[in-house]
C-alpha cells in the first residue's frame, strides 16, 4: 500500500508540473501577442516597401502605321492618270463635247444632259495648280466610287481668270476623267449647273454597293 501511495503522489506531482508548464507557456504567448499588438498600434498604418528586384517591363508599343502602304496608294493615284494622254479622239464630236466608254449607249449621255441622274457630290478645282488638280480629281473620283456615288459634278472653270482667258484645266480634266476606269461617261453641265465650266460625270456602280 505504501508503494501505491508513493506512485500516486509521483503522478500527481507530474500532473502539477505539467499544468504549471502549460500555464507558463500560455502566459508567454499572451505576452508576445500583446507586445506585437502594442507595436502595431505604435507604428500605425504601414505599406509594404516595393521590391526593387522586380523588373519593370515597358508598355507594349502601338502597332506601326502602314505608312508605306499609304505612300504606295498615293503613288498609284498620281501615276494612274497622265498629262500626256490624248483624249481628243475619244470625245463625241457633238455641240457639247462628251464622252462614253465603249459599250455605253448614246442614251446614257442623253440622260446625263437631261438630268435623269441627280448630282450627289461636287468637286471644284478652281484655284488649283495642274498637279494639285490632277491628284485631287483622282482622289475624289476614287472615293465617290468607293462610297457608291453614281453621279458627280466636276467644276474646272471657264478660264476667265487665266492668262489669255483660256480654260487651262478644261482639256486636262477631260483627259484625266477618260483615264479613270470608274468613269462611264461625262457631259458638259447644263447652264444652271455650270455650263461650259463644269462636267457631269457618271460613275460605274460600286461592287460594295
Amino acid at each position: 500500500m505504501a508503494e501505491l501511495k508513493l506512485v500516486k503522489r509521483e503522478i500527481e506531482a507530474q500532473a502539477a508540473r505539467e499544468a504549471l508548464r502549460l500555464a507558463e507557456l500560455a502566459r508567454a504567448q499572451q505576452k508576445a501577442a500583446s507586445e506585437k499588438d502594442l507595436f502595431k498600434r505604435a507604428a500605425g498604418a504601414v505599406q509594404p516597401v516595393p521590391d526593387k528586384r522586380r523588373a519593370v517591363l515597358k508598355k507594349t508599343p502601338p502597332p506601326p502605321k502602314p505608312m508605306q502602304f499609304k505612300l504606295d496608294e498615293e503613288a498609284v493615284l498620281i501615276e494612274a492618270i497622265s498629262d500626256e494622254f490624248d483624249v481628243s479622239t475619244l470625245l463625241e464630236t457633238d455641240d457639247l463635247l462628251s464622252f462614253r466608254r465603249p459599250g455605253i449607249g448614246t442614251d446614257v449621255t442623253r440622260k446625263l444632259r437631261r438630268g435623269d441622274w441627280s448630282i450627289q457630290r461636287q468637286l471644284d478645282l478652281h484655284g488649283l495648280r495642274r498637279d494639285e488638280a490632277r491628284e485631287t480629281l483622282s482622289f475624289f473620283i476614287r472615293e465617290a466610287h468607293k462610297h457608291g456615288i453614281r453621279c458627280v459634278r466636276v467644276v474646272h472653270g471657264k478660264g476667265l481668270g487665266s492668262p489669255g482667258k483660256a480654260p487651262v484645266l478644261k482639256s486636262r480634266v477631260h483627259s484625266w476623267l477618260v483615264q479613270k476606269q470608274e468613269v462611264l461617261a461625262f457631259v458638259q453641265a447644263k447652264p444652271a449647273d455650270g455650263g461650259g465650266g463644269a462636267l457631269v460625270v457618271l460613275l460605274m456602280a460600286s461592287r460594295a454597293g
